[in-house]
C-alpha cells in the first residue's frame, strides 16, 4: 500500500473514532446536561443517572483511543494543538474528573444538598467538554494563530480567550445542541412515564435548536468565515513538510470540495435530515428511531466539518505555510501501517464486546427496578 493511501486511510480512521465517541459518549454528556432539568427529584434523577450508569465508562474509551491515535498518526497536529488549546483542553480535563466522582459519590449519602451539587457536577461534566469540543472546531473552521520556523518548532500566537470567539462559540451551541439531543433520545428510549415525557419535550427542543444553529454556522462559513485552499504543493507521498506547499485564505473556500466531489453534500443533507427528523419522532413511540435520528444528525454535524477541510487538519491564520494537512502532519509509512495491523485486529473485536455490553444492558430503568437494586446500582 503506498504511502499517500496509508495517509486518507488514517484520516478516515480518526474521523470514525471522533464519530464512535460522539455517538457513545455523546449521549452520556446530552443526558448529563439535561440531568437538573428532566428530573425534578432524587428518585428521578437516579432514574436518568442510571440510564446512563452502565455504559459511559466504556464509551470514553472512544475519546482515549482518539487522542492516542492522533497522538501517533498525526504527531505534528498533536503538537500544534496542544500548544493552541492547552488551556481550553486542561477545562476539558477538570470537568471530566466530576463525571467518575459524580457517579460514584452521588448516592453515597442521603444528603439533598450532597446529591444536587453533584448532580450538578454532572451536568458541568457534560457541558463544558460539550460546549469545548464545538468551539475547538470552529476555531479550526477559522484558522489558528500558530507558525513553524524552518526547524519545524511551532509556535501558537493565541491565548485562551481568543478561542472564545462568536464563531466559535456559535459552534460550540451547535455541539451543545445535539449532544442534548442525543442524550434526550437516549432518557427517552431508556424511560417511560414523566421523565420519558420531559425528555420528548427536551429532544424537540433541542434538535430543532441544533438544526437551526447548523443553518446559521453553515451560512457564515459560506459568506464570512475565511475557508483556506492549496495551490501549490509537493507530491502526496514526499517526505511530510508543512512548509513546503502554498496555502491561501479567502471566505467561501471552504465550499470548494463541495463543488469538486459533489457527493460530499450529503453530509449536511443528514446532518439537517437526521435533526428534522428527530423533531418529528420526538413525541411518537418509534423511540430507537428518534435515537438513531439524533446519530444520523451527529454524523452529518461531524462529516461536514471534515469534508469541508479536507485534506487540512488544522489550517494557520498567521502563516498559510505552517498550516497541517493529512499530507504533511502524519507520521512515517512504517508507523502508520504497524497501526493498521492493530486497528484491523482489534476495532472488530472493541465493536463486537460493545454491541454485547448494550444488548445485556437493554431494557428500560424504572423506579422499581432501583428498589430492588438500592446498592448495586447508582
Amino acid at each position: 500500500m503506498d504511502y499517500a493511501t496509508l495517509k486518507l486511510i488514517w484520516w478516515a480512521l480518526i474521523g470514525v473514532l471522533l464519530i464512535g465517541f460522539a455517538l457513545t459518549d455523546g449521549f452520556d454528556m446530552g443526558a448529563a446536561i439535561l440531568l437538573p432539568f428532566i428530573g425534578k427529584n432524587d428518585a428521578e434523577r437516579r432514574i436518568v443517572v442510571n440510564t446512563v450508569g452502565a455504559t459511559w465508562e466504556g464509551n470514553q474509551v472512544w475519546f482515549v483511543t482518539a487522542g492516542g491515535a492522533m497522538f501517533a498518526a498525526w504527531p505534528l497536529a498533536y503538537a500544534a494543538s496542544f500548544s493552541g488549546f492547552y488551556f481550553a483542553m486542561l477545562l476539558v480535563l477538570f470537568a471530566l474528573f466530576f463525571r467518575p466522582v459524580g457517579f460514584d459519590y452521588r448516592s453515597k449519602r442521603e444528603d439533598p444538598r450532597w446529591r444536587n451539587a453533584w448532580d450538578w457536577g454532572l451536568f458541568v461534566g457534560g457541558f463544558v467538554p460539550a460546549l469545548v469540543f464545538g468551539v475547538a472546531f470552529g476555531n479550526l473552521l477559522q484558522g489558528v494563530p500558530f507558525s513553524f520556523d524552518t526547524d519545524l518548532r511551532v509556535t501558537y500566537h493565541g491565548g485562551f480567550f481568543g478561542l472564545l470567539n462568536p464563531f466559535a462559540l456559535l459552534c460550540g451551541l451547535v455541539s451543545v445542541s445535539m449532544l442534548a439531543a442525543h442524550g434526550a433520545a437516549f432518557v427517552k428510549m431508556k424511560t417511560d412515564g414523566v421523565i420519558a415525557q420531559r425528555a420528548s419535550r427536551a429532544l424537540r427542543i433541542a434538535s430543532l435548536s441544533g438544526v437551526v444553529l447548523f443553518l446559521v454556522a453553515g451560512a457564515l462559513v459560506a459568506t464570512m468565515i475565511g475557508g483556506y485552499q492549496i495551490v501549490d504543493a509537493p507530491p502526496l507521498d514526499a517526505v511530510a513538510n508543512p512548509l513546503l506547499k502554498t496555502v491561501i485564505g479567502a471566505p467561501g473556500l471552504w465550499l470548494t470540495n463541495y463543488s469538486l466531489f459533489p457527493w460530499m453534500v450529503i453530509a449536511p443533507v443528514a446532518g439537517l435530515a437526521g435533526g428534522v427528523l428527530a423533531v418529528l419522532l420526538a413525541r411518537s413511540r418509534f423511540e430507537k428511531s428518534a435515537f438513531l435520528s439524533t446519530g444520523l444528525m451527529i454524523i452529518g454535524v461531524i462529516l461536514t466539518a471534515g469534508f469541508s477541510m479536507f485534506p487540512f487538519i488544522m489550517p494557520s491564520s498567521l502563516d498559510g505555510r505552517s498550516s497541517l494537512t493529512m499530507w504533511d502532519s502524519t507520521s512515517s509509512r512504517l508507523t502508520l501501517e504497524i497501526m493498521l495491523i492493530a486497528v484491523i485486529i482489534f476495532l472488530p473485536l472493541i465493536l463486537l464486546y460493545t454491541s454485547w455490553v448494550y444488548r445485556v444492558m437493554r431494557g428500560k430503568v424504572t423506579s422499581a427496578a432501583l428498589k430492588e437494586n438500592h446498592h448495586s446500582m447508582y
